[in-house]
């Protein structure tokens, strides 16, 4: 069985069938440039165009940049301010005439990962983070999600949030080499193990592409493992959890 995936993210949106019982990508995945500016309307319409192709797949299941109850988007830090309160979900589901699943783009990776990935029966807690335009982050208690987390916002050694430090805008404004990047990057795992004491950090998103080759210089006291799904988990887990929230 099939359902569609949409991963909406700060520079592509991206969509694929998923093959639910494998949890992998079914077709290649379609892309487009997210509209700038990065409205409610426009980025609507990108995700009708870029699903267009998969017309007759149902459920639907977004990943979005932003803090999402109830199909309501509450945070958009990367996208445009009319996002706040916009019911995307509805809107979604109006557009393509399909029932839409919306959930927070980093909790849908980790679905990916938790079902099917490297978190599969991983009891106790589990912390995903996605590093890309933003920093994601989805958080697992025997492999339950706890929908919204945040870790992006958090401050640790600085006036400044982890995504303003961590993220990819923050490599190229501060010119990082990825072992700069590592070194960051470890004092932000350390911070979180103090905090959650998870069994396992993944790390994942396009932006960390180049983790396995500085994955050995980063010390933490909980398994630390690369996503399997890399860039493809927000799509998977997408359609994953659209299939579940309608059993």
């Amino acid at each position: 069985m099939n359902a569609l995936g949409i991963d909406i993210g700060g520079s592509r949106i991206k969509a694929a069938l998923v093959d639910l019982g494998l949890g992998k990508t079914a077709t290649k995945r379609q892309r487009i440039d997210t509209p700038q500016p990065a409205t409610p309307g426009a980025i609507v319409e990108a995700c009708a165009e870029v699903a267009s192709p998969f017309v007759d797949a149902s459920p639907v299941g977004v990943g979005f940049p932003g803090v999402v109850r109830d199909g309501i988007v509450y945070t958009a830090q990367n996208l445009h301010p009319d996002w706040i309160g916009f019911h995307l979900e509805e809107a979604l589901s109006d557009r393509m005439g399909r029932p839409v699943t919306v959930l927070n783009d980093a909790d849908a990776a980790g679905v990916a990962e938790i079902r099917f990935g490297k978190g599969k029966a991983v009891s106790g807690s589990v912390i995903l983070l996605t590093v890309g335009t933003g920093l994601g982050s989805a958080l697992f208690v025997d492999g339950q999600l706890v929908p919204n987390t945040e870790f992006g916002r958090m401050f640790f050694g600085s006036d400044k949030e982890a995504e303003a430090r961590l993220a990819e805008p923050a490599k190229q404004r501060d010119g990082l080499t990825e072992v700069e990047w590592a070194r960051r990057f470890e004092e932000f795992l350390q911070h979180l193990e103090g905090v959650f004491y998870p069994e396992m950090i993944i790390v994942g998103g396009g932006g960390a592409k180049h983790f396995p080759q500085v994955q050995e210089q980063i010390q933490t006291s909980c398994a630390l493992e690369h996503a399997e799904a890399k860039n493809k988990a927000g799509i998977i887990g997408a359609a994953l959890w659209a299939h579940e929230c309608r059993k």
